[in-house]
């Protein structure tokens, strides 16, 4: 299928979930005013460098308009509700200001759960990591979430670069995207309070 994308470093969705964004640049509001005309779908995907026009990565997101703000000026800001992962398969010549892609969508098993193991490894990180990162956290909701809310929502918010939370789109099923997930709050929370970023690069 044809998508239009919005390339942007450190940003993912996931199925699912929402992603606000404010779209000022011409070309993307371009981008908006073309999918609020047709089907109101924007493909989120990161790209590999800043420069513009850089090469994508293979994994993105789907996600449909949910709620969006015109402003005077020619701005926007939206809400995504996340829909699908897809592949991309090849990047289309195109006359609009923003790309588009040839992608396919990524079929998901809705009904994926944690083992209890599983679950209970993962808070149990997930504490150690906010108490060193001096995160204040509703324990009480998150322990009321189901495992792919609590599992994607954090690695969509998550503090690390944006390779890293690139492979967290990109892993194949909830189990070893959980696992992921701990080893990077694992590595991140012990950088001894510096700036830098867990990176897979």
């Amino acid at each position: 299928m044809r998508l239009s994308i919005f390339p942007l470093t450190g940003a993912i969705l996931f199925p699912g979930l929402q992603l606000p964004l404010h779209m000022f640049e011409p070309r993307y509001r371009a981008l908006v005013s073309d999918a609020l005309a047709r089907d109101r779908r924007i493909a989120m995907i990161q790209p590999k460098t800043t420069r513009d026009g850089s090469p994508l990565y293979d994994i993105g997101c789907v996600g449909k308009i949910a709620d969006v703000e015109a402003m005077d000026d020619g701005r926007y800001n939206l809400v995504l509700d996340g829909e699908s992962r897809f592949r991309m398969i090849r990047e289309l010549d195109v006359a609009t200001p923003f790309r588009q892609i040839e992608g396919e969508l990524i079929a998901e098993d809705g009904d994926e759960v944690l083992s209890g193991i599983e679950r209970a490894g993962f808070e149990r990180e997930a504490r150690r990591f906010a108490d060193a990162q001096g995160y204040s956290v509703d324990w009480d909701a998150v322990a009321q979430l189901d495992d792919q809310s609590l599992i994607n929502g954090v690695s969509q918010i998550a503090p690390f670069d944006a390779a890293s939370k690139q492979a967290l789109l990109e892993t194949p099923d909830l189990a070893a995207r959980c696992e992921l997930l701990i080893q990077l709050m694992y590595f991140f929370g012990r950088q001894n309070g510096t700036d830098d970023r867990v990176t897979l690069q």
